[in-house]
């Protein structure tokens, strides 16, 4: 097999230096028109392909960006890596995904490694890495451009997408008791994530705002996984006083309260009633299909990367939510299940 052609095989087959090789990669003015077709059919007829890192030494860019994420919802994810994916498919820009642990104490030193050894352009985060401290503290001192993802603190310093969870929390929460329901379970997202105390607040406020005491035994913590739904589930369920609805506040969660209550010969909608957030692939290919709130994942992880990739000015944008009502949903039973 041949050996992949390098530089010097480029200089010698059109008869230049090494030099102007390098100037013609990186678009140098000074370099006349036929030396340029010279050193350009070389590179056709060796099948040369610079590699980044000799872009790199040059002092070009890599034409590569980062998602760094730490998300226990895989179908969030691939709805985030999609967005970004297309986005960086019509620029021309390869992307790279790298997980993190927001919990690990060396996350920001091996986030400083990922851009020292790849030599990325630019870094796209999404929640909950979009609120480490650590992370950000690491890229700000790197002096790399970067987007953040539903950024929950410190808006104002850097450029984000986002959508308001509060709202969109406080519109599922407004439904339900328009449908009828009065004791409305709620289970929160990952600690670690600022969207899952923004998504509490908006169902509090809705509570507040019908005249409807909050009761903290109604709220139950979650990891926005589908396991902590089926846990969450079987303590709602089994209270003294279980709730008439269940709010999740993401699709994995609701789907794991949906399995417990078929597991356990409960009907919904007709005996409890359950909702989730995000309207995922799950929302749709569960039964019953979930009534739920559109996160636009795509749209934000493209914006995102079509914000980072442009340059220029901190920029902020805010997206809009949508309701989405499935079958999921009926007026309170006359017992609780």
């Amino acid at each position: 097999m041949n050996e992949r052609a390098n530089i010097r095989d480029v200089a010698a087959h059109a008869g230049v230096a090494v030099k102007t090789v390098s100037r013609v990669l990186n678009g140098h003015p000074y370099v006349s028109a036929d030396t340029k077709a010279r050193v350009e059919e070389a590179m056709r007829t060796l099948d040369f392909r610079p590699s980044v890192a000799a872009r790199i030494l040059s002092g070009a860019k890599s034409n590569q960006v980062a998602l760094i994420y730490d998300n226990h919802s895989p179908y969030y994810m691939s709805q985030i890596q999609k967005g970004c994916w297309e986005a960086c498919k019509e620029k021309g820009i390869r992307l790279l995904a790298q997980p993190v642990d927001v919990a690990d104490p060396q996350v920001g030193e091996q986030v400083r490694g990922l851009v020292t050894e790849t030599h990325v352009d630019g870094i796209i985060l999404s929640s909950p890495v979009t609120d480490c401290d650590p992370v950000l503290r690491a890229l700000e001192a790197m002096d790399i451009p970067f987007v953040r993802i539903s950024p929950g603190t410190n808006h104002a310093l850097t450029s984000s997408v986002f959508m308001d969870d509060a709202q969109a929390a406080d519109d599922m929460t407004t439904y339900l008791i328009n449908r009828g329901h009065r004791r409305i379970g709620f289970i929160k997202g990952h600690p670690n994530h600022m969207a899952s105390d923004e998504r509490l607040f908006g169902y509090r406020r809705a509570l507040d705002r019908a005249g409807i005491s909050f009761e903290p035994s109604l709220v139950c913590d979650g990891e926005f996984d589908f396991d902590s739904g089926v846990r969450a589930g079987a303590f709602l369920l089994d209270s003294d006083a279980p709730p008439t609805a269940i709010f999740a506040s993401n699709d994995d969660m609701a789907a794991g309260v949906l399995a417990l209550a078929h597991d356990r010969g409960v009907h919904v909608p007709d005996q409890i009633s359950v909702v989730g957030f995000d309207d995922t692939t799950l929302a749709r290919t569960v039964w019953p299909p979930l009534t739920t709130i559109h996160q636009p994942m795509v749209e934000l992880a493209r914006t995102a990367t079509e914000i980072l990739t442009a340059g220029g000015d901190i920029t902020h944008c805010r997206l809009p939510h949508t309701f989405v009502e499935r079958a999921s949903v009926a007026p309170p039973a006359r017992k609780n299940p």
